[in-house]
């Protein structure tokens, strides 16, 4: 550990650190705005027949059933409903694309902040939880982004009851949708890591992770229907799966984890 510094010493890091992290944030969210184009092609192809997810289902569809799914995707028509939506959207979107895009200067300066408070031992662990939580939330945020938001909005958008009524779909509710499953992905993403965390207290183990399986498959599904913007049961299995899937290999890392100890 490094000397200690008195508490206003402190403040003076803190207050440091938090000024660094406001200003990377504004500046990179400065840069997302005027690069408009980049960043909406990014946040707006999911809704495009061409979106790689789309490709792929088509690909796959043909090898196991010999034949192509081309016209199957209809598109999608987004719509403005209110004067100054769009542009509100365009400073929303940019300020996710600043705060993202600085995560990485953001964890590092936290962990800056408090590493001379560590020993040599909590440091290298602090370091393994850090990266392996940012690791699995952007492994979320890319799940979200790739496979569950595109299905779910290529499902419900081209969902008719009836051919002479037309879907379209607000700007609006698709930049809230895709934000939110993909933040809520991205939390959801860190069950290993929090569980690696309370399996290496000891306050649980793989005995009593595997006992309460079924009140836990339950409670994921109250929280994937709490978490989903949507209230249809088809996204609402789109973010459950994967979430009793990270539990189940929870329960791999506590066990190992155990014998370890």
């Amino acid at each position: 550990m490094s000397e200690p510094q008195t508490f206003w010493e402190h403040l003076d890091v803190l207050r440091g650190s938090l000024i660094k992290m406001i200003a990377a944030i504004i500046l990179c969210s400065i840069v997302s705005f005027f690069f408009k184009d980049l960043l909406f092609e990014i946040v707006l192809a999911p809704q495009n027949n061409d979106f790689i997810t789309y490709r792929l289902l088509e690909h796959l569809s043909g090898m196991v059933f010999d034949e192509s799914s081309s016209g199957k995707y209809m598109d999608v028509r987004l719509i403005n409903t209110g004067l100054a939506q769009q542009f509100m959207i365009h400073i929303k979107a940019s300020i996710c694309a600043g705060i993202l895009s600085t995560s990485p200067y953001i964890l590092y300066l936290l962990f800056h902040f408090i590493s001379p408070a560590l020993y040599s031992n909590e440091r290298k662990y602090a370091v393994q939880i850090v990266t392996g939580g940012y690791t699995m939330f952007i492994i979320g945020v890319l799940l979200s982004y790739f496979l569950i938001f595109p299905l779910t909005f290529r499902f419900l958008g081209t969902y008719q009851i009836s051919e002479i009524i037309e879907n379209t779909v607000t700007i609006e509710s698709y930049i809230d949708t895709l934000m939110m499953i993909s933040l809520s992905m991205g939390i959801v993403f860190e069950i290993p890591i929090v569980c690696w965390i309370l399996g290496r207290m000891g306050i649980i183990n793989s005995k009593i992770m595997e006992r309460y399986r079924r009140h836990v498959i339950v409670a994921l599904l109250i929280l994937s229907a709490i978490i989903t913007p949507t209230s249809d049961v088809f996204t609402l299995m789109l973010v459950a799966f994967p979430m009793w899937a990270l539990y189940e290999i929870s329960i791999i890392i506590v066990k190992a984890t155990g014998r370890k100890r």
